[in-house]
């Protein structure tokens, strides 16, 4: 065989080689295809085309003819709004008491089932865990009955303690203010979500909080208590500082889902916000703009704007309190 046909017999198995090795690699991309596309569709457009809607005036019904570019204006008219303040007013309003109050009973309950045996820890964190994986809006419906002004257990509990021949003194104001009006009442809108909120969320805590403080060695907790330290001690001086990034991850997911609040306030309050608009929250405001008054443009401003709200919280939090935590463990 000539030369020649040598030359070109190895030319072809090279080329085999390599087309095969080139098929080798771009099958794993192969494989990915169909969740890039998915992806791409309804996860990457919605967000370029509310980007570019957020600079656009535009009513859905007429069709994606009626868009019209106006630029920073559905910004501007966002940013001097009187509803969007109030309606940001009420969600920090709910986001600071219900948020605080989560984290303040989470850890030492997590400290106290972390002490326990391990059936009654797994028994009280799956009691405790329950709430957070109900569904919002079954909750809201069974807690929108139980503030009910005349027929509601809440209501109907406090009259009976208050009757009760033992417990009575305590209880004898609850006379005077019957019937309460929970979601009626615009001074007590804000504080009947909030508890709805503490209810459900508090448990994702505690859950977070236990896992947390099971990851500290045992030998250090040993140790202190050998020194002397007693239960308190240990808490504060060793557990505590030593489940920071737990913190900081419970945190900035409290920060990120009270600054969202959509769901609880909609179905405790009927969608509308409550008496004088007290439970109106700027997700549900977004959602009257977008949705009610189809003004589309104006919604996606407002929504890039609760984005920058959420990610300078989170920055914020970051830099004052996550970035020592995560540097030193």
């Amino acid at each position: 065989m000539s030369q020649a046909a040598n030359a070109a017999i190895d030319s072809l198995s090279s080329e085999k080689v390599f087309n095969r090795l080139k098929l080798k690699a771009l099958t794993p991309y192969g494989f990915l295809l169909p969740f890039l596309v998915i992806f791409s569709i309804f996860g990457i457009f919605p967000l370029v085309f509310s980007v570019f809607l957020s600079f656009h005036e535009w009513n859905p019904v007429e069709g994606l003819s009626a868009m019209k570019y106006v630029g920073f204006e559905n910004y501007s008219v966002a940013l001097t709004d009187p509803w969007l303040w109030r309606s940001l007013k009420n969600t920090v309003w709910l986001a600071i008491t219900s948020g605080v109050a989560q984290h303040l009973i989470a850890i030492p309950t997590a400290y106290i089932l972390v002490s326990m045996g391990n059936n009654i820890r797994h028994w009280l964190t799956s009691a405790y865990f329950l709430p957070y994986i109900t569904s919002t809006v079954a909750a809201s419906l069974i807690f929108f009955n139980m503030y009910s002004p005349h027929s509601g257990i809440i209501n109907q509990s406090l009259i009976a303690l208050a009757d009760n021949p033992i417990l009575g003194w305590a209880f004898s104001w609850v006379n005077d203010f019957q019937p309460i009006r929970w979601l009626e009442d615009s001074i007590m809108i804000k504080p009947s979500i909030a508890i709805m909120v503490f209810w459900k969320y508090t448990g994702f805590n505690i859950v977070l909080y236990t896992t947390g403080l099971m990851t500290i060695p045992k030998d250090i907790l040993e140790a202190a208590r050998m020194d002397g330290a007693n239960f308190l001690r240990r808490f504060w001086h060793i557990s505590l500082p030593m489940i920071r990034p737990f913190i900081f991850f419970a945190i900035t997911m409290t920060i990120i889902g009270n600054l969202q609040l959509f769901e609880e306030p909609f179905v405790l309050t009927s969608g509308n916000g409550g008496t004088g608009q007290a439970g109106l929250t700027i997700s549900m405001y977004l959602y009257k703009v977008g949705w009610e008054w189809l003004e589309m443009g104006t919604a996606s401003a407002i929504s890039w704007l609760l984005f920058a709200l959420i990610a300078t919280c989170t920055t914020v939090q970051f830099l004052f309190f996550g970035k020592k935590g995560l540097e030193e463990y």
